[in-house]
């Protein structure tokens, strides 16, 4: 498959402000949250030095896995998959085995990740653009472009998602992958940045606060 790029387009949102519904963290041992992901049951937050899992209804740990998480943290149904300097890990959530990895497509400038369609969705933060990759060889097939900083990436409902963070702001934008154009956006309050994104399939989404080592599930609209 060729790959092409698709430019933002005129933007035409409905906008509305952001409800945080829950915090989580900050975790033990961890000041910031470089990407997270959700496998059904638990959400898993990128520290730097570990893969924390926690149960969203309490913010209690439930499992650590020491590998390297820089950037984004993908879940493809059975394996995480982990940004990590300029490469993308794939990794067992059991044992924390790397299985496999590949090149990351910005070597290095990579931020948020989500496994949809049999690909992964990788922003890349200050160039901002998406790529959509093939997870067997990193293989860029499309690219999107944003006209903001592209923090955390997510799927929902056959929806792309992503995340913002730009002077000072930050918010959550729902895409039309086919021409780029923005149809919605969650302004976060002034004090929350988003360096992850994720959602839980359902009503929320999870956001990865950066700096304030926290998690925060966010109500998505419907």
């Amino acid at each position: 498959m060729n790959s092409e790029t698709l430019s933002p387009a005129r933007t035409v949102a409905n906008v509305h402000a952001a409800e945080v519904v829950r915090e989580y963290g900050p975790f033990a041992g961890s000041d910031t949250i470089n990407g997270v992901s959700f496998d059904g049951q638990n959400v898993w937050a990128a520290t730097g030095a570990a893969l924390v899992a926690f149960d969203p209804s309490n913010g209690k740990p439930v499992h650590t896995l020491a590998v390297p998480c820089d950037a984004g943290t993908a879940f493809d149904g059975t394996h995480l998959w982990q940004i990590a300097e300029a490469r993308i890990d794939k990794i067992d959530p059991r044992s924390g085995k790397v299985l496999a990895s590949i090149p990351a497509p910005g070597a290095g400038t990579d931020s948020g990740m989500a496994w949809a369609e049999g690909s992964l969705w990788v922003g890349q933060y200050r160039q901002r653009k998406i790529h959509q990759i093939d997870p067997s060889n990193g293989a860029i097939l499309r690219t999107i472009e944003s006209d903001r900083f592209v923090t955390g990436v997510t799927w929902v409902d056959g929806a792309l998602w992503h995340a913002t963070g730009e002077a000072g702001q930050s918010d959550i934008r729902r895409l039309q992958v086919d021409t780029g154009e923005v149809l919605e956006r969650l302004q976060m309050p002034d004090n929350i940045g988003v360096s992850g994104l994720e959602s839980d399939g359902g009503e929320l989404f999870y956001c990865g606060g950066g700096d304030d080592g926290r998690v925060y599930a966010v109500k998505r609209p419907r």
